[in-house]
């Protein structure tokens, strides 16, 4: 069985992949917190300062997961907030992607999948620092698709707000999911298993002839008004 390596895979979207992933691949998984077990082989291990597990097999797919949602108004943000962000959310995949892309070429094929946002394509207010950081993904996303082709596919998925513990804040009231909610054309937000299916698709075989795109699965918020 072929092996694919999330990480981020705790909770939320990763979580939801890990589960999904199972009768189809062999899954490692690296975290800061524990994965629910039985799933996948788990490393714990912060991937912006710890050292990154050793794997001596070909990666068929790699999936990074960790992302931010600082919500702030442009003045009041220091520099150091988009530092942070570019580092999370660009610079710890760089440094995976660097680290694992030896395993990644030792597979027949390979698929890497990222993560963007909806804030990127679409503007929103008070998402500069995670905008930002996440255009950049979109940009290495391109970059990486056109290296590495044709033997390791690239592609990124830019949500739109999702039901995840990193989004807790922003809905934990009623009124406000229901707000939310009522922005996009399918009237609801988005829950982890819509985005993680969206990531086993790109790491399955079905997606073979899908390279350097950013897949947009956002309940038609960034293409469709009602």
């Amino acid at each position: 069985m072929r092996k694919i390596l999330i990480i981020g895979a705790s909770s939320g979207i990763g979580a939801a992949l890990t589960r999904l992933a199972q009768g189809q691949f062999q899954t490692y998984s690296v975290s800061r917190s524990d994965a629910e077990p039985g799933l996948s082989e788990h490393f714990n291990c912060d991937v912006l300062t710890d050292p990154l597990p050793a794997l001596d097999e070909p990666l068929a797919g790699l999936v990074y997961c960790p992302g931010s949602i600082n919500l702030k108004p442009f003045a009041t943000i220091k520099l150091d907030q988009f530092r942070q962000d570019l580092e999370l959310n660009l610079l710890g995949a760089v440094r995976c992607l660097q680290h694992y892309q030896r395993n990644l070429q030792a597979a027949d094929t390979a698929s890497v999948v990222l993560f963007s946002t909806v804030a990127v394509n679409t503007g929103f207010p008070y998402h500069a620092t995670v905008a930002a950081a996440k255009g950049a993904v979109e940009g290495l996303t391109r970059s990486l698709a056109a290296e590495w082709a044709p033997k390791i596919r690239v592609n990124a998925i830019a949500p739109s707000l999702t039901n995840t513990p990193l989004a807790e804040r922003l809905i934990r009231e009623d009124a406000k999911k229901q707000a939310a909610a009522a922005r996009h054309a399918l009237n609801r937000i988005g829950e982890a298993e819509d985005i993680a299916q969206m990531a086993l698709f790109l790491l399955s075989d079905k997606a073979g002839w899908i390279t350097g795109q950013i897949m947009r699965v956002d309940g038609g918020i960034s293409a469709v008004r009602t």
